[in-house]
């Protein structure tokens, strides 16, 4: 690793520290604490394998990547946008001041997490190895403990509103078929 790597790479984990300290954990939300976690494993990952984005193009690995990418973005332009339409935040971005139910808010709890999550494998599909597989995880693991914990920040938020939303969207999948309706997520 250069001496350029290893700044790059503290800035970026000073940023993220930063970051967590400043919209979440000084704020009292600790959903701020596994997210810092995923935030870093998801810089590490694209780090590792950056080099490695366009490499075989065409190939199966390639394309689900790619496809999950795409996922990822339409899952975060969606909530990004009804987020700014309806969450009416005071001071802080992530201190909403109404519960988010349309749009892709309709179906999912999480679209933002679950951007996230559907991002860390897309990024791994780009050079799977041991390493990669490691951080993948640790990002959609991190990820999910971050929307449990939100979730009780949410509960004590919204109260009774939040938990009849929960019972009625998936977490981070639509609940599409009837099947679904009673799987706790």
């Amino acid at each position: 690793m250069t001496s350029r790597d290893s700044i790059i790479l503290g800035a970026g984990f000073l940023f993220l520290l930063w970051f967590s300290w400043w919209f979440s954990i000084r704020e009292g939300r600790f959903h701020g604490i596994p997210r810092f976690f995923g935030f870093s494993g998801l810089f590490l990952l694209t780090w590792f394998n950056y080099r490695f984005w366009f490499l075989d193009a065409f190939s199966f690995r390639q394309i689900v990547s790619w496809l999950m990418l795409f996922l990822s973005l339409y899952y975060v332009a969606g909530a990004l946008y009804f987020y700014i339409k309806y969450a009416k935040p005071e001071g802080m971005p992530e201190n909403t001041t109404r519960l988010i139910s349309e749009g892709i808010y309709r179906y999912l709890r999480h679209p933002m997490y679950g951007s996230l999550i559907f991002l860390a494998p897309g990024v791994f599909l780009k050079h799977p190895d041991l390493r990669s597989s490691i951080l993948a995880t640790l990002c959609v693991v991190a990820f999910y403990i971050t929307a449990l914990v939100e979730e009780g920040e949410m509960i004590g938020k919204f109260g009774s509103d939040y938990e009849r939303y929960r019972k009625n969207t998936g977490m981070f999948l639509p609940k599409i078929f009837p099947l679904f309706k009673n799987c706790k997520q």
